[in-house]
């Protein structure tokens, strides 16, 4: 079976975790901090806050931005369900519009929509889905004209861009993952980032219990933090982001060469600007399921990201959100299928892939 990811671990990941484990220091330290500050500077921001997962930063960077009870939260249905259940966390409400049928991102005119019709709507969570970029020109539009606080969950897209800046440098704040299938990893964990030092000052001391120093501690707050091992980990992994992306892209390139005459499958789209860093290849079949069924047939991993709208999942239909109608989104959960296109994948491996998809 080529499996669906395949994280990259070296003899440096290793090295970096042993030293960590021979200092004794396990937990948050100097190990965390200097991937916090790395990261953000590789990003394009001043500031970041490492935490213990991608839902903990997404969390702690909504309330770090005075999101609370009452206030109203734009976002997509179609993503992982943490992006949403983040904002039921801090007790506001989530405010659903449907995605683009080209790019699958938040569509700003659905945006523009909702604010139209309720202009108390205090903020915006976009999702850079797969690796690509939401459109920021259009969305920071938005933002502007309304003086909203834009979030941006970037748990899929380290080092995309939009006209060259990154993916987690627009927003306000900005959340991203660190889970074993992204684009890299630390096992588990996240890490917020914000070009404001106010927000950061908050956000750190949200992930620990709220302190301002030890043991002194201003608000409610939360055991968020990323430990040192995950951080050496995430070192290791960060010098290296840039191969694995452009081995990702070259792998994508490749399918979209190998798929460019098949007209039942349509291949990821690449606007003008954009720079894809492809944390998953997505392609678009009308018989979704037949098709999975062909490529575990043949040994090739796959996944569906994702079957269900937000909104459909029984917990959402349960607070009501399954009375309202998202069809791009809803499509696109009946045709949407992801292969392999991970940094670890050999040409053997990709060619077979192609051979695999072209005989169905």
């Amino acid at each position: 079976m080529i499996p669906i990811a395949r994280p990259v671990m070296t003899s440096q990941e290793k090295e970096k975790v042993l030293e960590v484990m021979e200092s004794g220091m396990l937990a948050a330290g100097s190990y965390v901090e200097e991937f916090a500050r790395k990261f953000a500077d590789y990003s394009g921001t001043a500031f970041g806050v490492a935490t213990s997962s991608g839902t903990t930063a997404l969390h702690a960077a909504l309330e770090a931005a005075g999101i609370g009870a009452g206030d109203k939260v734009i976002t997509t249905p179609f993503t992982f369900i943490a992006s949403s259940n983040s904002i039921l966390y801090t007790g506001a409400k989530p405010v659903f519009v449907d995605v683009d049928p080209l790019t699958y991102n938040i569509d700003p005119k659905e945006i523009r929509k909702a604010l139209e019709a309720d202009p108390t709507i205090k903020a915006i969570m976009i999702v850079h889905l797969y690796g690509l970029l939401c459109d920021m020109e259009e969305i920071m539009r938005i933002v502007d004209e309304y003086d909203l606080i834009l979030i941006e969950d970037a748990a899929q897209s380290h080092g995309a861009e939009f006209k060259g800046q990154r993916a987690g440098s627009f927003g306000q704040l900005a959340a991203f993952s660190f889970y074993p299938t992204k684009n890299m990893t630390t096992g588990e964990g996240g890490i917020i980032l914000t070009q404001q030092e106010e927000l950061a000052d908050r956000a750190a001391r949200l992930i620990n219990h709220g302190q301002s120093e030890r043991y002194y501690h201003d608000e409610l707050g939360y055991n968020y933090r990323m430990t040192n091992l995950a951080a050496a980990i995430g070192l290791a992994q960060l010098e290296r982001l840039d191969d694995y992306n452009a081995k990702r892209r070259a792998n994508a390139k490749f399918f979209d060469e190998a798929f460019a005459e098949l007209d039942w499958l349509r291949t990821p789209l690449e606007p003008t600007g954009y720079r894809h860093v492809y944390h998953q290849y997505t392609v678009k079949v009308p018989r979704r399921d037949q098709f999975a069924a062909h490529l575990k047939e043949n040994g090739i991993g796959y996944g569906i990201h994702y079957p269900l709208p937000v909104t459909e999942q029984p917990f959402y239909k349960e607070l009501g959100y399954g009375k309202v109608d998202f069809p791009v989104t809803q499509k696109l959960c009946r045709e949407v299928v992801s292969l392999p296109v991970h940094p670890a994948l050999t040409e053997m491996e990709l060619t077979t892939i192609a051979e695999v998809v072209k005989s169905f």
